[in-house]
């Protein structure tokens, strides 16, 4: 998968979802709710308020590592690990989403598991 790719949700009807307070379930567990989420051409994206395991903070993951959205139960799976996403360039809320941060989470996250296992879905 290629970096722009990972800023695009893979279904193009949940783009069209207020993802805004679904939970969110990484492949070993949840790890939060989405605080916010956008709709960007080929930046989308969605911020997680996390849970205790990382101290609370907020994390963005690019749209393209969603592999569901299940809007009965209201919950986002995502095909990276809590570790992956612990470990992922650190967001920071008065910066944004700058064009630099974007491109290093994109990396970061293009080069990681999510790579391996972008083809597979839950759900």
């Amino acid at each position: 998968m290629q970096v722009m790719d990972i800023w695009v949700y893979r279904n193009e009807a949940w783009s069209g979802v207020d993802l805004t307070g679904f939970d969110v379930e990484a492949t070993d567990g949840k790890i939060g709710k989405v605080s916010d989420t956008t709709r960007d051409t080929n930046g989308s994206f969605i911020v997680v308020e996390t849970g205790p395991w990382i101290f609370g903070h907020k994390v963005m993951l690019p749209a393209g590592t969603i592999s569901s959205v299940d809007t009965q139960d209201r919950t986002v799976f995502v095909n990276v690990t809590k570790d992956l996403i612990k470990n992922a360039p650190e967001f920071d809320e008065s910066v944004g989403a700058d064009e630099t941060y974007r491109r290093n989470l994109g990396e970061y996250y293009s080069r990681g598991a999510f790579a391996e296992t972008s083809g597979s879905t839950r759900r």
